[in-house]
């Protein structure tokens, strides 16, 4: 299927090497998801989004925008298509407004037999918005439609009510989409993020997390570091939470997701986990 990077930060950073130059980066996973590629970043709150159905590593312009990026929030997708042709607006991460979504994950038989019934759901002005042919639009629409019912959604929304909204989305895309057919299963794994908030759940697609370093190597010359910067919080705020369908070569502490887990961070840092819609603070790494 796809593959998902997720990084969200105290500091403006470069993902050149999380995109690119690491041993196992995204471009470099693009080679089994050569479908397309998308990376969305924050500049002064407004997300800038750059999408191509080219394959990533071979596409100059991915390897160009990976170079420049350097951003607190940074959403990127690398496509094995399952639903939908290979077009510019079948690419992750999808916008609108402030929020980008990415998707890795599949709902089985998506046109034949669930297409109307999720866009039911989906409010009438959101449902206008969505341009391309993949299940992922359509589920990020409906996240869109959940999130509307704590408050506009050009307003912020505290990192509880995102991760409610998420979880609520993919609860009722399983329902809707039901009975499978025996051998079929909806793969649910997603990021989403306002520039502020982020917040990922494991649908079925692996999924990993870090807010720590094992030893930071800018350590003597970063301003922003703290102790959560090289061990496991103890206060529930960190000053970075990435999340990535494979763990990156590097210093970065790598935990799994598990599945039906949901971990978001608000814009004060502080890191919520929900596992079966009961909400934890995050304290350890």
């Amino acid at each position: 299927m796809c593959r998902l990077f997720g990084f969200r930060s105290v500091i403006p950073s470069a993902v050149h090497r999380s995109l690119v130059a690491a041993e196992n980066a995204l471009g470099i996973q693009s080679a089994g998801h050569p479908d397309g590629w998308g990376v969305a970043y924050y500049i002064d709150g407004a997300p800038h989004v750059t999408r191509s159905p080219a394959h990533a590593l071979s596409d100059a312009l991915f390897h160009r925008v990976s170079g420049v990026v350097s951003s607190e929030t940074v959403l990127a997708h690398v496509r094995k298509a399952t639903q939908g042709p290979l077009t510019v607006l079948n690419c992750h991460p999808f916008q609108y407004g402030r929020w980008v979504f990415g998707h890795n994950g599949d709902v089985p038989r998506f046109h034949q037999a669930w297409r109307k019934t999720l866009l039911a759901e989906v409010a009438p002005r959101l449902r206008r918005f969505i341009l391309g042919e993949t299940d992922s639009e359509v589920v990020f629409m409906l996240f869109l439609t959940r999130l509307e019912s704590f408050g506009p959604l050009d307003k912020p929304h505290v990192v509880d009510d995102v991760l409610e909204a998420l979880e609520t989305t993919i609860a009722d895309v399983r329902s809707l989409c039901s009975p499978l057919e025996e051998g079929e299963e909806a793969f649910l794994t997603c990021i989403a993020t306002d520039g502020t908030t982020m917040a990922a759940h494991q649908g079925g697609k692996g999924l990993y997390w870090s807010s720590h370093k094992e030893r930071c190597a800018d350590r003597d010359t970063c301003p922003s570091l703290s102790a959560e910067c090289e061990a496991p919080s103890v206060t529930g705020f960190v000053n970075h939470l990435i999340f990535s369908s494979e763990p990156l070569q590097g210093e970065n502490v790598w935990n799994p997701m598990r599945p039906g887990e949901t971990i978001g961070v608000d814009w004060r840092m502080r890191v919520a986990r929900r596992e079966s819609g009961k909400p934890r603070l995050a304290v350890v790494g």
